[in-house]
């Protein structure tokens, strides 16, 4: 592999490996957020819908939330090439934060109808096993090790102030 090529997927693979670390640490806690959120609306009779739908109509269920924040991701990019760095930003972030609530808690409810096409159940596996690799690598580098050193002791430290 030439250098330039090896510059470039190095380049590519971090802001991947960010994403998919959020992704990791952000799916379980937003989508239950989210639950939490349709519970207290009063909205699980929606959700149980959701869970009874067809396969293909699961499948578009989880799609069209992700194809919806796309206007929104442009207009963030839109804001930023104004010079508005910091308002395009934000909307990148929320939109990132409220998308993934979204697609994970339709996930969630769909994931046994979804799994029944035996296409998107093959694509599945392949994202799994590419995520792990992907976040094996990133644990193994230092500063994932450092931080979860510092993480550990932070929480040591907390646990003994809050029980004295």
């Amino acid at each position: 592999m030439t250098t330039l090529k090896r510059v470039l997927r190095w380049l590519l693979a971090w802001p991947l490996a960010l994403l998919i670390l959020f992704e990791e640490w952000g799916w379980t806690p937003l989508q239950r957020a989210l639950a939490r959120l349709m519970q207290a609306l009063g909205l699980e009779k929606i959700e149980q819908r959701i869970r009874k739908l067809s396969p293909y109509a699961a499948l578009a269920m989880f799609l069209v939330p992700s194809l919806m924040l796309i206007p929104v991701k442009l207009g963030a990019l839109w804001f930023i090439g104004q010079g508005r760095v910091m308002s395009g930003t934000l909307v990148i972030v929320l939109a990132k934060i409220v998308g993934t609530a979204i697609v994970a808690r339709l996930f969630t409810l769909t994931r046994d109808s979804l799994m029944t096409l035996p296409w998107f159940e093959r694509l599945y596996a392949r994202w799994l096993a590419f995520k792990e690799s992907v976040l094996a690598q990133v644990r193994s580098t230092w500063p994932w090790r450092w931080t979860r050193v510092v993480r550990r002791r932070w929480h040591r430290r907390w646990e003994h102030w809050r029980h004295g």
